[in-house]
């Protein structure tokens, strides 16, 4: 499979912490441990020339990893629409975290994405709630996740296809921390957990979901629907 992990690559660059944490970035992190399970991998980020999705690149990915946080505005839309229409096309699409308010994730929900948040060093258990769902396998029946920002309901999204995990957090609240989304041949899935100042994605559980979805949201070469006009299958002129 070839997957592009794409990320801002911004709180790196200006955060001592986060670049503590993921020295070779949070896609570089996220890029080692998919190449170990046996996939192609490539990274892409904000400020290489257009946001390091060219169409080749984008035709070529079976799977895009999308992270990103301060720098929404700063997408360009043109680069916006190729990932739209490349997911319609049968591209896997997986948003993580604080990707809720990216331009892609919004244009493909249609709605605000908007939700509550906290950062207080708060314990997160990931509740698995479809343990049917192959984004599981290999899972308990939770998560642990020591300390986490808050993300609380409501979450400002269209009901999912599948909710896959719910997550409970200290100060009480919860969210719908794992969902999936159809949109035309491509699959979706957003997974709440990953704030750049904590080491999120070392955690193996939290690759296991990563290295799941990635499997789950390839296309697999599945049908194209052919559409408009058509020719009849028989002869209708008995």
């Amino acid at each position: 499979m070839k997957i592009t992990v794409w990320n801002e690559n911004r709180h790196e660059k200006t955060n001592p912490v986060v670049a503590e944490i993921y020295p070779e970035g949070i896609h570089g992190t996220i890029a080692a441990f998919l190449e170990d399970a046996g996939h192609q991998v490539q990274t892409a980020t904000l400020d290489e020339p257009e946001h390091g999705l060219t169409n080749t690149v984008l035709q070529e990915t079976d799977v895009l990893v999308w992270w990103g946080h301060v720098a929404h505005d700063e997408v360009d839309d043109t680069a916006v629409e190729k990932v739209v229409q490349r997911v319609h096309d049968g591209m896997g699409l997986i948003v993580l975290h604080s990707g809720h308010f990216s331009k892609v994730f919004k244009k493909l929900m249609g709605t605000s994405c908007d939700l509550k948040w906290r950062e207080a060093d708060e314990k997160e258990r990931v509740w698995v709630v479809d343990p049917t769902h192959p984004i599981t396998e290999g899972l308990g029946e939770y998560i642990e996740l020591e300390k986490e920002e808050m993300y609380g309901e409501h979450f400002d999204i269209p009901t999912p296809d599948e909710l896959v995990f719910v997550s409970w957090f200290a100060g009480g609240e919860v969210f719908r921390s794992g969902a999936t989304f159809k949109r035309g041949r491509g699959k979706i899935f957003y997974f709440r957990p990953g704030h750049e100042t904590y080491p999120t994605y070392h955690q193996k559980d939290i690759q296991q979901v990563i290295k799941n979805a990635a499997n789950w949201a390839a296309n697999n070469n599945t049908p194209k629907p052919v559409r408009g006009n058509a020719e009849p299958l028989e002869d209708l002129s008995r």
